[in-house]
């Protein structure tokens, strides 16, 4: 009798791991389906970004999921001089799902920490506390993701958000017609 019983605690316990495993990788993680639109923050508002081959996925679960590849023909010198996109000196990008291969957060990261790439403001704000970033390689890739910006940080630890932040019941975030 005892040793049905180990087979089945066992057995429980590698379909809850499976299920866990499939829950963290997969199942909170959908392809974005119709147009990505992606943009960059300027002084005049905003620009969309000439993009190619996007590929983008999203999660249902939390606006820090998604992510997003792409090609541009953009030139970095442009961005920054007649655009006048607006850098973001600290993104760190975060780690995406691993099928996902194209968006390989240690490598972005260290683009960006080389000078290989730049980091810009994409959309402010795409939810409550969360900016959309664009970063730019020298040879045309990109990538795309979303990062809790000050609001978010403070809204998250407990801190007040104070009154340069938006109030959550006024806010409008990006719908998802419009990724």
């Amino acid at each position: 009798m005892g040793k049905f019983a180990v087979i089945a605690i066992l057995l429980a316990a590698l379909g809850a791991g499976a299920g866990l495993w499939f829950a963290q990788t997969r199942g909170y993680y959908a392809p974005v389906e119709g147009p990505v639109t992606l943009t960059l923050l300027a002084e005049d508002g905003l620009t969309t970004l000439p993009a190619s081959g996007v590929a983008a996925i999203a999660s249902g679960s939390s606006p820090l999921g998604f992510r997003a590849c792409f090609t541009t023909d953009l030139d970095l010198a442009a961005l920054e001089g007649e655009i006048a996109a607006t850098p973001h000196p600290d993104a760190a990008p975060t780690i995406a799902p691993p099928w996902f291969d194209c968006f390989e957060a240690e490598t972005i990261g260290a683009l960006l920490t080389s000078g290989e790439a730049r980091a810009f403001i994409a959309y402010q704000d795409v939810a409550f506390g969360v900016d959309r970033i664009v970063a730019l390689a020298d040879d045309g890739r990109g990538w795309a993701w979303h990062e809790l910006n000050d609001c978010g940080r403070k809204a998250y630890d407990g801190t007040a958000v104070g009154r340069a932040c938006p109030a959550r019941e006024t806010f409008v975030p990006l719908t998802e017609g419009s990724l």
